[in-house]
C-alpha cells in the first residue's frame, strides 16, 4: 500500500534530519578518505536523484536530461543553510508527487533510465536509494559523534 511507503520514507526523512542536526558544519564537508563523500556530497545526490526522479513521476522518464549526476559528487564546499536547502528541496519533491498518488497507482507503468516498471517497483527502488544514502549519513555522523551518540535519543515516529 502507498500509506506504507508513505510511512517507510517518513522514518528515514527524521533519521537524516536528526543526524543533520547533530553533525557540525565542518562535519558536514568532512570527506573521510579519497573514495568517500562527505555528508553534503550525499543530501546533494539525493537532491538531484529526487528532483529527476519525481519531477512529472507518472509522465516522463526519471532520469531528466538537466541533470548531472556527476557534479552531484564534486568536492564543494557547503554551508549547513544550503545543505538544509537541498535535503528540503529533494523531500519536497518526492512528497509532492506521492500526495498526488493512490493505491490505484501503483501497478501504472514508469520509466526510469528507459526502463519501464510499476509505480510500485520505483517507490521501493526509491526507498532501497534513500535508505541506502541516509544510512552514508548517519554513519559519517556517528564518525563525528562517537559515544554521544547512544546517549542521544533518535526520533520516534509520531
Amino acid at each position: 500500500m502507498l500509506e506504507d511507503i508513505v510511512a517507510e520514507l517518513a522514518k528515514y526523512k527524521r533519521l537524516g534530519e536528526a543526524t543533520l542536526a547533530r553533525v557540525s558544519d565542518e562535519t558536514l564537508n568532512r570527506v573521510p578518505s579519497a573514495d568517500a563523500n562527505s555528508i553534503a556530497m550525499i543530501v546533494r545526490h539525493l537532491n538531484g536523484n529526487l528532483r529527476s526522479r519525481f519531477t512529472d513521476f507518472l509522465t516522463t522518464d526519471g532520469e531528466k536530461p538537466w541533470r548531472d549526476r556527476e557534479s552531484e559528487f564534486r568536492e564543494t564546499q557547503y554551508s549547513r543553510q544550503q545543505v538544509e536547502a537541498l535535503w528540503t528541496e529533494g523531500w519536497q519533491k518526492i512528497e509532492a508527487a506521492l500526495a498526488e498518488l493512490s493505491d490505484a497507482d501503483l501497478q501504472r507503468i514508469v520509466s526510469i533510465r528507459n526502463e519501464e516498471m510499476t509505480v510500485d517497483r520505483a517507490l521501493t527502488r526509491a526507498l532501497a536509494h534513500i535508505a541506502y544514502h541516509v544510512g552514508q549519513i548517519v554513519v559519517l555522523g556517528r564518525i563525528e559523534i562517537g559515544e554521544r551518540w547512544e546517549s542521544l535519543s533518535m526520533p520516534r515516529q509520531k
